[in-house]
């Protein structure tokens, strides 16, 4: 079972639909990605290079004919605290649909 953990990291939306989309892949191309989230090429780099220094992205940038290529995936830590930060909204979001418990009165 996962631990519920609110990640701070990764609740900005654009970083929770990177890691999203990361995580519903072996590998994502840089230039797929760039057009799933609608990001410059400045900006994803940005988020990227962010969630790799936190240990939750590898990127590996290889040569493909003559043009370099680059593609990221989400490691172990990174999908763990992706799980976690699911499990800590699922949570929230089922304690806002449970019906609320009428206060007790005080005995007078």
């Amino acid at each position: 079972m996962t631990q519920a953990r609110f990640d701070e990291l990764i609740h900005p939306s654009t970083r929770l639909t990177l890691v999203a989309t990361l995580a519903a892949a072996d590998w994502a191309e840089f230039a797929f990605l760039k057009e799933r989230l609608g990001l410059s090429e400045s900006a994803l780099s940005k988020q990227l290079a962010t969630l790799e220094e936190a240990d939750y992205v590898a990127t590996e940038r290889r040569l493909s004919g003559t043009r370099r290529k680059v593609r990221a995936r989400l490691t172990d830590v990174g999908r763990k605290a992706f799980d976690g930060h699911v499990a800590a909204l699922q949570a929230i979001v089922a304690g806002a649909a449970a019906p609320a418990e009428a206060p007790s009165e005080a005995p007078s």
